[in-house]
């Protein structure tokens, strides 16, 4: 087979394994690559020190001999609502909190993982020459969104997401890197997908804490993702009150894109809003309508480490770890617009108090930042 029928054949395997998208981009001339070590330099990747590995400024370094980035990509979006505004509770409602719609399912890391694994496993039996692969899905040393771009699959927005003109930005990414010589999905001479963000600065603007110091560069310091899923530490309080009900991610640069508008949604289940139920905790609400869509705040902040893991067992959202989601929900109940007098705010600030009083400093902390925060909403 030559290397087009090969990229042919390729393209048509990854679909038969229920991949949306599908191209090849070479492992060299990918412009955006020589741009990564100024914006660690700026220190835009914070506390995400795996960023700075010198194998994602070249794919080559990756794997010897190196010919080729397949790229595959998976939509993940749903039918459900955007994310929310924070709106006063009704009665004594119990205040919930958002988590990002790419971790309401299963892992997608381990669903991906599992379909790319096939895909090279195939390509071995298809192919009789000897080739090395190494697949990777947001976990290894490549760039997969700009590997996407040159593999033409989309363009890099100003929120710095792959958009796909189809499809949106609602897409999980995987990357194949090997030996084997391809055809990429670019004709020589042939540029990426045209930029069509245009003048829609919208992303840009609707950013609660103005993580985008310009068009198409993000600090992630600033980021509501990296605050509440990287960052091991405190919250800088001064964008804790910008974080609103987050507690895993954040979606809002993707919600009020226009291409995402028209996004198809995923057919997989296993990207839905995970349900659970658990016994309830003494005098507080029902454990038993709680999902991954907009859980109850109070819930999340009272689960135990033994819990945590039960819980979020095989969900991407894990990564934030236990102290990290008990740290968030304390700062989205500090946020929460509850209702004067009400007993759900007498409930959650026992809560807190008691969480104030833990041996975790971290916790501790942001705790007690949530007492003075719903204290100081009702000083006359």
């Amino acid at each position: 087979m030559t290397p087009a029928e090969k990229a042919i054949w390729i393209d048509e395997r990854a679909r038969a394994e229920g991949f949306d998208l599908c191209g090849v981009a070479p492992v060299d001339g990918l412009a955006e690559l020589s741009h990564l070590t100024d914006w660690l330099d700026h220190g835009y990747a914070g506390e995400m020190r795996y960023l700075h590995d010198a194998r994602r400024s070249d794919p080559r370094l990756v794997l010897e001999g190196a010919r080729s980035l397949v790229v595959v990509a998976l939509n993940y979006n749903s039918s459900h609502p955007r994310t929310p505004k924070l709106q006063p509770n009704i009665g004594d409602e119990p205040p919930r909190g958002w988590i990002s719609r790419y971790a309401w399912g299963d892992d997608y890391h381990e669903i991906l993982r599992e379909k790319l694994n096939r895909l090279v496993a195939a390509m071995h039996e298809q192919f009789a020459e000897p080739f090395e692969t190494r697949a990777y899905v947001d976990t290894g040393p490549i760039v997969e969104r700009v590997a996407a771009k040159y593999a033409g699959l989309g363009w890099l927005a100003k929120n710095t997401m792959l958009i796909n003109q189809r499809l949106g930005s609602w897409l999980f990414l995987g990357v194949i890197i090997t030996t084997l010589g391809l055809a990429p999905s670019l004709a020589p001479g042939e540029s990426p997908p045209r930029d069509l963000c245009g003048s829609c600065t919208r992303c840009l603007d609707a950013c609660p804490t103005h993580a985008f110091p310009r068009p198409y560069v993000l600090d992630s310091r600033r980021c509501i993702s990296y605050l509440t899923i990287e960052l091991r530490g405190a919250i800088p309080e001064e964008l804790r009150t910008h974080i609103g009900s987050a507690v895993i991610g954040c979606d809002i640069c993707q919600d009020v894109c226009p291409w995402n508008r028209k996004s198809p949604s995923t057919t997989l289940a296993a990207f839905e809003p995970r349900a659970f139920a658990g016994d309830s905790p003494s005098s507080q609400p029902s454990r038993e309508h709680n999902s991954f869509l907009a859980p109850e705040l109070e819930w999340l902040a009272s689960l135990t480490q033994e819990e945590f893991s039960r819980v979020f067992r095989k969900s991407a959202a894990k990564r934030a770890k236990w102290r990290g989601l008990v740290r968030n929900a304390c700062v989205a109940l500090g946020n929460a617009p509850l209702a004067e007098n009400s007993a759900g705010r007498e409930r959650i600030v026992k809560l807190l108090e008691k969480l104030a009083a833990s041996g975790d400093a971290l916790i501790s902390e942001h705790a007690a930042w949530a007492i003075s925060r719903l204290n100081l909403k009702w000083l006359p």
